[in-house]
């Protein structure tokens, strides 16, 4: 659910952190164990005050650990609808629909008259190859962005021209090809070299895996 809306996802992560901050301020006030130590001497309202301060202890402990586990799992999702990219300009992930047969990716994106922002398609192949694009029937400026087998961008094409059938060449052993909306790629500094996580790539092996 994070992946469809970023700024949610943020909103939960500061949240957390938040919270586990808060937990490890409680804990580094409390008690040491050696200033217990000689608790066993202690009347026994001490003794009790002592054993709850160490249950609550323990549990702040497992509620911090649940937390970083818990923000962890999402920080590292990896699902078929949704691609991540990194480089050097930073990091972006896009939902996306899956064209991985002959019927689905003859079609692609076309007669769309618009696409959302943080939307694409990924095309993938079975095996990495030549492979060439065009934009006839395409209603909206697409950025490809063309992959290798193991997630790394090999080759862009930035604004392609809505109906244009002039061929676009991609590379050769490409193994996937994303489209987003024309511009995105300059907008995000999306360079060549740029890694990818998906499922897909995980038999590449994969430059940045699940």
């Amino acid at each position: 659910m994070f992946s469809d809306n970023p700024r949610m996802f943020l909103f939960v992560l500061k949240v957390c952190e938040a919270r586990v901050s808060l937990i490890c301020n409680r804990v580094r006030h409390w008690p040491s164990a050696s200033s217990m130590a000689n608790a066993a001497n202690w009347p026994p309202r001490f003794a009790r005050g002592k054993r709850r301060s160490q249950q609550v202890k323990r549990s702040g402990l497992a509620a911090a650990v649940l937390v970083l586990t818990s923000v962890a799992s999402v920080a590292s999702e990896c699902r078929p609808d949704v691609v991540e990219l990194r480089g050097t300009w930073g990091r972006v992930r896009f939902n996306v629909e899956i064209a991985d047969d002959q019927l689905e990716r003859s079609r692609g994106l076309m007669f769309r008259e618009s696409m959302s922002p943080n939307a694409g398609m990924l095309f993938i192949y079975d095996q990495p190859q030549h492979v060439r694009f065009w934009m006839k029937n395409t209603l909206i400026s697409l950025d490809m962005l063309f992959l290798d087998r193991h997630g790394v961008v090999t080759r862009l094409h930035k604004h392609a021209i809505p109906g244009d059938p002039t061929s676009i060449f991609g590379g050769n052993e490409i193994f996937a090809v994303l489209e987003i909306n024309g511009g995105l790629t300059d907008h995000y500094g999306i360079t060549v070299g740029s890694q990818m996580r998906h499922p897909a790539f995980s038999d590449g092996p994969a430059i940045w895996p699940c």
